[in-house]
């Protein structure tokens, strides 16, 4: 509703016809699209493009939604003039399919100048070709507008991105109502991997197992998710999704982007992530932020540009990636922190699981506020794209872990108490497997209130036991705890039980 209550026009009717529209250029191959984003480019050494956009990670603070904002006179103005600029000068339109469950499959139509190819190019090799379908959502990103500001319409799945060439604007526009629409329809969407392990199980059955993993970006979501878990036949583990799914009521987990992945860069090797590394390196990747010298060598060190470089990456290219997007059925459910108060691995009840989904503890990373890089946040979900009230979310998490008997654990990836303790790739996914594989003996210790492991093979956890690396532990967690159930008592939709649970 605007200020003046009145019902906003439907501004996805006012589109061109893409079919029809002069100024339109729709669908053009990714060949057309590389073309006519050559003046920006720079060819790698692998022959892939790599580009430099003005605007390096997401203007949060300079977006509004129709849901949770007051949408004024002006705002609507925004996104009526954005519609009409679309069928006025000259634009490329492609339309891209997102999802392939029969309950959450959407179609996308992406309006941008033609001067911006780059950002189309990049984004259609995200999603998978359309089939002809009418369109479900519109996007409109017109970078040269003096002012920044992306305004969504969730309800008619309208978004306009003024002011911004970065792509992952375009991405999430999209992505953002997927889980809009999946919530309408009695799921939930999450900014989560999908994985599935086929492992040897504690008792000798063989065992497969559904994996999400939700993290902010930079906290080794990707990573853990496109691991392959040095599992040799007849285990294996291969990535369903990285970055956003959907947990549907009967426990099936509906992926969204069927063709590529847009992955963080910096600091990216060979050594530490070799699939993503092969992937990035490709000459189908598009490289956007990442410093390429004259002579077409990449260094995913350099941050010169941004600590925030990406690149887009086929699936097909990813060893670990699996040809569905789809899980069949979620198992378990990691929650992924670097607060160094938290273990390397802790198991949590349903209740608990919810007020871990809602904390959503992390760090800032530059994908979000680069001004903040490092320090620490709480992000509901760890998902910065909700539509609606967040407290509401955490209910339906709540519900639907208990519903379909989902085990549930927060991992730390980052360090224990202080800083010589670290938990790199390597135990992160040795606990995996070991939780996977249900060999992990766990027990309840009192004085850090949690449940953690008492055995894993192959792991000392009493190298990572908490107290023993934080001096005056006892109040530091005292504190923690307070500063949560205060964080949690603002959620007013938040059930007690939740807020009673907190950890």
């Amino acid at each position: 509703m605007s200020e003046t209550g009145t019902e906003p026009p439907s501004f996805a009717r006012r589109f061109p016809d893409p079919a029809q529209a002069a100024n339109v250029r729709y669908d053009p191959s990714l060949e057309e699209l590389r073309e006519l984003a050559s003046h920006d480019e720079r060819t790698t050494e692998y022959g892939s493009p790599a580009y430099v956009s003005e605007y390096r990670s997401r203007s949060a603070d300079r977006t509004k939604n129709a849901v949770d904002d007051a949408f004024t006179d002006e705002d609507e103005s925004l996104v009526a003039d954005a519609v009409s600029e679309a069928g006025e000068r000259e634009m490329l339109c492609v339309d891209r399919l997102m999802g392939r469950h029969p309950n959450a499959t959407f179609c996308c139509r992406l309006f941008v100048p033609v001067e911006h190819a780059r950002i189309a190019l990049a984004w259609a090799k995200l999603f998978e070709p359309t089939d002809g379908r009418e369109p479900d959502f519109h996007t409109v990103q017109l970078p040269d507008r003096d002012r920044t500001a992306i305004r969504i319409l969730p309800d008619e799945g309208t978004t306009v991105v003024l002011g911004s060439d970065y792509t992952g604007e375009a991405k999430k526009s999209f992505l953002r109502l997927f889980m809009y629409r999946v919530k309408e329809r009695g799921g939930l969407g999450l900014h989560a991997g999908s994985k599935r392990v086929r492992v040897r199980g504690a008792d000798g059955d063989d065992r497969i197992v559904g994996q999400l993993f939700l993290g902010l970006s930079a906290t080794g979501k990707s990573t853990l998710t496109s691991h392959c878990c040095w599992l040799e036949d007849p285990e294996n583990a291969v990535m369903l999704q990285d970055d956003v799914c959907a947990l549907l009521p009967d426990g099936s987990v509906a992926g969204s982007e069927g063709q590529g992945l847009f992955i963080k860069t910096i600091g990216l090797t060979e050594d530490e992530q070799p699939g993503l590394y092969r992937a990035a390196t490709a000459e189908s990747a598009v490289l956007e932020n990442v410093v390429v010298d004259e002579d077409g060598r990449v260094d995913f060190d350099d941050d010169a540009y941004t600590a925030n470089g990406r690149a887009v990456i086929q699936r097909d290219e990813l060893e670990s990636a699996d040809d569905e997007i789809d899980l069949d059925r979620v198992d378990q459910i990691f929650f992924i922190t670097r607060n160094p108060l938290m273990p390397p691995a802790t198991k949590l009840d349903d209740a608990e699981a919810a007020v871990a989904f809602m904390l959503g503890e992390s760090i800032e990373t530059s994908a979000g506020d680069p001004e903040r890089a490092g320090e620490s946040i709480r992000v509901v979900g760890t998902n910065p794209f909700i539509v609606g009230s967040e407290g509401e979310e955490g209910n339906v998490f709540r519900d639907l872990v208990t519903s379909l008997d989902v085990d549930c654990y927060v991992l730390n990836t980052g360090y224990v108490g202080d800083e010589s303790v670290d938990v790199g790739v390597e135990e992160s996914v040795s606990l995996l497997t070991e939780i996977a594989r249900g060999t992990v003996e766990w027990t309840d210790d009192d004085r850090m209130g949690l449940t953690i492991p008492s055995s894993v093979p192959g792991l000392d956890v009493d190298e990572y036991y908490v107290p023993d690396h934080v001096d005056d532990y006892d109040d530091a967690v005292a504190g923690l705890r307070a500063e949560r159930r205060a964080y949690l008592e603002s959620f007013p939709d938040l059930s007690e039980e939740i807020v009673d649970a907190v950890y």
